[in-house]
């Protein structure tokens, strides 16, 4: 049975009575569990004795408030599929038990963070390394997982736990995609049919450009508006925006391997 820790205080206490020899995993997320979170779990779950899932809608790492009332959050839902995986606890707590501080005092990275994501969503990643080593000091997990999909936070949050010498091992996961290539995301329930027929577009124009500035091009011919695309130690990296939802991905060019079949299905239909 899937404990729901609400207090960090019953957290801890649980925590410290596991045995010295148990290992424990951790996976953090905003809540509106999908696939790709699934398989995070999964991962703790094989390599770990136990495994948390917290469940926190960290709203400092929003910059846009529309963004963070419209996230696709069932707690409910959340909590009845990660019983049924078998995991063995939820650490859901409240705002103000997370930041006692009123989120006076806060993690910040001056270099990677400003660009990319950190240029188009000011404060964004100050949020996400603040919520991040509040976890993992709360959690105190041996191993925490990430999606390689948000690939500049998992940079980010690699630093950061090096940097401050943190004990718990951050491991990367391969991104989840759809049979179209498409990111598999909490955002994607937002679009509507022909919004996601038409975002899987995405990563296949990422994957087939021969340069940046031709996945620009293709990318607006296709009706996205387009916010970055840049190419950094061999991968790229994108972000665009359509029917009003902003979609993020990245990838090695040339190496995502899209269904041709399903590819021309969905051309023809657009």
């Amino acid at each position: 049975m899937t404990t729901v820790f609400s207090s960090i205080a019953d957290w801890r206490y649980f925590r410290k009575e596991m045995l010295d020899t148990e290992t424990l995993g951790v996976v953090p997320t905003l809540g509106g569990l999908h696939e790709g979170h699934f398989a995070l779990v999964r991962r703790s779950l094989e390599e770990n004795d136990r495994t948390v899932v917290t469940v926190f809608l960290n709203r400092v790492q929003f910059n846009k408030k529309e963004d963070y009332e419209k996230y696709p959050a069932n707690f409910e839902e959340d909590v009845a599929a990660l019983e049924a995986m078998g995991v063995d606890a939820v650490l859901a707590p409240e705002f103000d038990a997370m930041y006692p501080d009123n989120y006076d005092f806060r993690v910040s990275e001056k270099n990677l963070s400003n660009a990319m994501e950190g240029a188009h969503r000011p404060g964004h990643f100050d949020g996400v390394l603040t919520v991040v080593m509040r976890l993992l000091n709360i959690a105190q997990a041996d191993r925490a997982y990430f999606g390689q999909k948000d690939y500049q936070q998992l940079a980010l949050v690699e630093g950061m736990v090096k940097a401050f010498f943190m004990p718990t091992k951050i491991v990367a996961c391969p991104t989840v995609r759809s049979d179209t290539g498409l990111a598999l995301s909490s955002r994607n329930r937002r679009l509507s049919k022909e919004g996601l027929e038409q975002a899987a577009f995405f990563p296949q124009i990422l994957n087939t450009s021969a340069s940046v500035t031709e996945a620009i091009s293709r990318l607006k011919g296709k009706g996205f508006e387009v916010e970055y695309v840049e190419d950094r130690d061999g991968r790229r990296l994108a972000a665009v925006v359509i029917e009003g939802v902003r979609l993020i991905d990245n990838l090695v060019p040339g190496s995502l391997q899209i269904d041709s079949e399903v590819a021309g299905r969905r051309e023809a239909r657009l």
